[in-house]
């Protein structure tokens, strides 16, 4: 799997593209396979031909989302759908990537903060901040950061593993622009030596490590003369050496003769009103003396003398580049202040000279820290979870029953899953009531949704329902009777094969869902019991809680099959089992049946799968955080990053998935089932119609693993 790290700029004009170039270079010189990633296009009029990052570019820059798409989504609270899709296009490119560069949004946007947030949650990417800084700015840069640390989570983020100071001693009112006039002439080279130390000073105490300390460098925004002649549209007089020569400031020549002499410097475009032929003629003299005046830019709607071409000719000769617009000289200076000094794709130049330059200041050791095995627990987001649900589900392409037919939720879910193809849905009950649901709910209904009507079919499966119950004394009556029951009859369509799994329970019970698939499709041969495991959405990682709905005093055999079938659906769904059998006490240090029982699963959990990473018991809190573990279970693999968390008895995991679901306002999916024989799976009362959606979808993972 792909490392992702994320470039987060947390104040304006930072040269985030510039510092993306500089990293991409300091990995390349360690050999690291990088891909540049732009989850958001923040400029809607970029096209393909201004892309710097053509030949790093994770997608085509026309693949980013548009600032005014995020916009409007993030208006309409479909945020969830945004997130999907950028994980979409992250992870089906990724895979031969060892490290993407996500490039974060910057802070022009309101919703920049929060958005780089669950981007960067989504991707599990490391967070680095980018910064440009001032030797009078340190303290606030210092609250910026912690200010900026405090939105992403805190000091608890442990993906947030430095700063990057960019522009380091940049001049205070240089923004993107280069000009200036004859009265001031910005000279951008003067570095304060001492903020290197003003910087060790300040930041001593910071917890985020500096990775990169770019000082301002004024040949770095040096543009050539064709990118000003593009930018003005204007007409060539004399092309010369116009793609290569390169301006460093510019003059505006609006005074007397003996007061412009001066400024006649290399690197400079000089902008001339056409008519002040005295002027032009000065220039070709200095040219001609081989003061390298970078180019000539006319202004107005004169025309140029012929004997003014003629003395000028020898200075044209030397390569000067002079062109003309139609603007007189005061506009063509407010035209000039918006002028755009980003690196043009075609400046092959100024990006080696960026790569290169920026590299150099980029930490090294951070860099070959990169290349070294990982020992961090790989967690997989919540937004990464749903994409994989709904990915596998796809692929999957498998049936599902809905015995509550006519409830307007499981419609609503069943119509998206039609739509994103995550399932072919069946609905179970009158046609004309669903319809008539659907009409009073304004629930517009998909051809793709069949609808089956129970009365219509009921009658085949009595013979059946005789034949697998009869040791229970069951009779045709009996069996017609329970068939009235939509749960059954879906039951009776899963044990014919007739569809490959049933999700139910919106207006059911757990026991109504479940006791007839107990009953009819009966456990896997290799399965001692049937199980349930909830998916817990946290916030920044997905964690398994089982058994929270079926056993409610299991033994220590038991349990340890609990943690085994557990272990295998984390690795079904993409997630790394570590699995913590959870009591009141930690290791060795309580007594009693109940730590006994635990104890002994863990053993005999371990002894069946050795290939499983199993430790227990150990408390809640030393199974998930990471300070507590360092206290109760220093030498444990498990304690402090499971992801994987076994209660002793349906008390204690039915009361803590509530518990954690409601306070801390949890996304919870399940109960799965594990252990039957083909998958039939529970919801909650209170579910909403995105959990029926990834129920549904899971629902059709689980069959089409039965399946192999």
């Amino acid at each position: 799997m792909s490392r992702a790290i994320m470039l987060v700029p947390i104040c304006n004009n930072v040269g985030l593209q510039s510092v993306g170039l500089g990293v991409i270079r300091g990995m390349e010189r360690e050999g690291i396979n990088i891909k540049y990633f732009r989850p958001v296009l923040q400029n809607d009029k970029y096209s393909i031909s201004d892309d710097i990052f053509s030949k790093y570019n994770l997608v085509p820059i026309d693949q980013s989302l548009k600032t005014t798409i995020v916009e409007l989504a993030l208006i309409a609270k479909k945020q969830d759908m945004l997130i999907e899709g950028i994980i979409d296009k992250y992870y089906l490119h990724s895979q031969n990537t060892e490290v993407v560069l996500i490039e974060g949004i910057i802070t022009k946007y309101q919703f920049s903060t929060s958005l780089n947030y669950e981007i960067a949650k989504a991707l599990n990417a490391k967070i680095i901040f980018v910064l440009k800084i001032n030797s009078n700015d340190l303290l606030q840069a210092q609250d910026y950061i912690k200010l900026t640390q405090n939105s992403f989570g805190g000091m608890k983020n442990k993906n947030i593993v430095g700063v990057i100071f960019n522009k380091i001693n940049a001049p205070i009112d240089h923004e993107s622009y280069i000009f200036s006039n004859v009265l001031k002439i910005i000279d951008n080279c003067q570095v304060n030596k001492g903020i290197d130390n003003n910087l060790k000073k300040t930041f001593i105490d910071s917890p985020l490590p500096i990775i990169g300390k770019i000082p301002w460098n004024s040949n770095l925004i040096k543009i050539r003369a064709i990118d000003i002649y593009n930018y003005l549209n204007a007409r060539i007089i004399n092309q010369g050496d116009i793609k290569t020569r390169r301006i460093k400031s510019i003059v505006f020549c609006s005074y007397s003769l003996h007061n412009i002499i001066k400024y006649f410097n290399p690197e400079t475009l000089l902008v001339i009103s056409a008519d002040r032929q005295e002027i032009i003629i000065e220039i070709c003299l200095a040219v001609m003396n081989r003061i390298k005046i970078s180019a000539i830019l006319l202004t107005g709607i004169y025309k140029i003398n012929k004997y003014i071409n003629k003395l000028c000719k020898h200075a044209f000769q030397n390569g000067l580049p002079v062109f003309m617009v139609n603007h007189n000289i005061w506009q063509t200076f407010l035209h000039l202040q918006k002028l755009n000094i980003t690196i043009p794709n075609d400046d092959v130049y100024r990006i080696e000279q960026t790569q290169e330059y920026i590299a150099n200041f980029i930490k090294p050791s951070w860099i070959k820290s990169l290349t070294l095995t990982s020992n961090h627990s790989i967690y997989l987001s919540p937004a990464a979870f749903r994409y994989k649900l709904i990915e596998l589900s796809r692929k999957a392409k498998k049936c599902i029953v809905l015995p509550e037919g006519n409830e307007p939720r499981t419609i609503q879910a069943a119509i998206i899953c039609a739509e994103r193809k995550i399932a072919n849905c069946i609905l179970l009950g009158c046609p004309q009531e669903i319809r008539r649901v659907s009409i009073s709910q304004g629930i517009n209904l998909n051809n793709a949704i069949k609808i089956i009507n129970p009365v219509t079919i009921k009658e085949k499966y009595i013979a059946r329902l005789v034949e697998l119950r009869k040791h229970k004394g069951m009779n045709s009556l009996i069996a017609k009777t329970q068939l009235e029951d939509n749960v059954v009859l879906g039951t009776m369509m899963l044990e014919k094969n007739e569809v490959d799994g049933l999700v139910s329970g919106a207006i059911h019970t757990t026991a109504n869902t479940i006791r007839p698939s107990l009953q009819i499709i009966k456990m896997l041969p290799n399965s001692s019991l049937v199980s349930s495991i909830f998916f817990m959405l946290l916030p920044d990682e997905v964690l398994i809680y089982a058994d929270c709905a079926i056993n409610p005093n299991p033994n220590s055999i038991q349990l340890a099959d609990i943690a085994i079938q557990s272990a295998d659906s984390a690795i079904l769904f993409g997630i790394e089992p570590r699995v913590a059998m959870i009591s009141y006490s930690t290791g060795n240090s309580g007594v009693g049946s109940d730590v006994e029982k635990v104890r002994q699963a863990t053993l005999i959990a371990q002894k069946k799968r050795p290939d499983l990473i199993i430790d227990g018991p150990l408390q809640y809190d030393a199974a998930i955080i990471e300070d507590v573990a360092k206290l109760k279970a220093p030498t444990s693999k498990v304690a402090g990053k499971a992801t994987v968390l076994i209660f002793p008895d349906l008390n204690t995991g039915n009361t803590t998935y509530k518990a954690v679901q409601r306070s801390a306002n949890v996304i919870s999916i399940g109960p799965m089932l594990q252990g039957i024989r083909k998958p039939v799976n529970d919801l909650s009362r209170g579910a909403s119609i995105d959990d029926i959606v990834y129920t549904i979808a899971l629902t059709a993972i689980q069959a089409a693993q039965n399946k192999k």
